[in-house]
């Protein structure tokens, strides 16, 4: 077992389920410190449990990211035990599909503090310490394939996954100097518990049995969050800093965009099998 992250702190967010405790898991084999957040009390132990048997030390917090509050509180606790994590992955997020116009505004308002605030608030207390620190570390923000481009009924989450992806490449350049590197996560379609709670507005929820498909579809696709995490520990590794599509639909997405951008943009509004809109 390679122990190359031993004393090294990693905090997560989101992860009491899906690409959050897989990451965490891969980074309790590694020997890393691991301080872990979500809202989800239960599944946040069930993680912490597992993660503790891989010899890991862990805490965890159960925390809500979109409460700068909250967030402030956090970081003068893990302050205290740490000058600064090494490893900052925000993670926590939500998944909504719908037409814009069916949207309603509150769902707007919901996506945008998970997904970004969120994103923003891990950036805002934990990168200050890590700059002050000197010793670099590495900024992962969970966006999206779907923050490459994006097709219809992802409007509210192309939203949400757009504004991490422009952060996170701001960061990289205002970072780079203090040696922190800022990697995009984009895993792409991959089979998490977000697509069950997935929030559907417009049409698709006047659509019988989507969400039930839209969960089959995924499950046939069969690519999990532990293969999201092994990519997610290899670019930390390798000190990768930049977009980091994962899964083959991803790096379609990011390559398309490029090189063929009106082949994707009918790929993406093609009407897949069931009406299945992929976050």
């Amino acid at each position: 077992m390679t122990r190359d992250f031993a004393g090294k702190c990693a905090l997560i967010t989101g992860a009491g389920s899906g690409i959050g405790r897989e990451t965490a898991y891969s980074f309790a084999h590694a020997g890393a410190v691991l301080e872990l957040v979500d809202i989800d009390e239960a599944g946040l132990e069930r993680t912490a449990l597992l993660a503790r048997h891989l010899g890991a030390s862990v805490r965890t917090h159960v925390v809500d990211v979109t409460s700068a509050e909250a967030m402030s509180a956090l970081a003068e606790d893990v302050h205290a035990r740490h000058p600064a994590v090494d490893v900052l992955f925000n993670n926590a997020g939500v998944g909504c599909a719908g037409d814009f116009l069916g949207t309603d505004l509150g769902t707007f308002d919901w996506a945008y503090a998970i997904n970004v605030k969120g994103v923003i608030h891990g950036c805002h207390f934990f990168v200050p310490k890590m700059i002050e620190r000197g010793g670099g570390g590495h900024v992962l923000n969970m966006s999206s394939g779907t923050g490459l481009a994006a097709g219809k009924h992802m409007s509210v989450y192309a939203m949400t996954k757009f504004a991490v992806t422009g952060v996170s490449e701001v960061l990289r350049e205002e970072l780079a100097p203090h040696r922190i590197l800022v990697t995009t996560v984009c895993p792409g379609l991959i089979n998490t518990p977000i697509v069950a709670s997935t929030r559907v507005s417009g049409q698709l929820s006047s659509t019988p049995g989507h969400t039930q498909r839209a969960e089959k579809f995924y499950q046939r696709r069969a690519y999990g969050p532990e293969l999201v995490a092994e990519v997610i520990i290899n670019a930390v590794r390798k000190g990768h800093s930049g977009v980091l599509p994962v899964s083959p639909e991803a790096w379609a997405v990011y390559l398309g965009k490029r090189f063929a951008p009106e082949l994707l943009r009918k790929m993406l509004n093609r009407d897949l099998p069931a009406d299945t809109a992929a976050p």
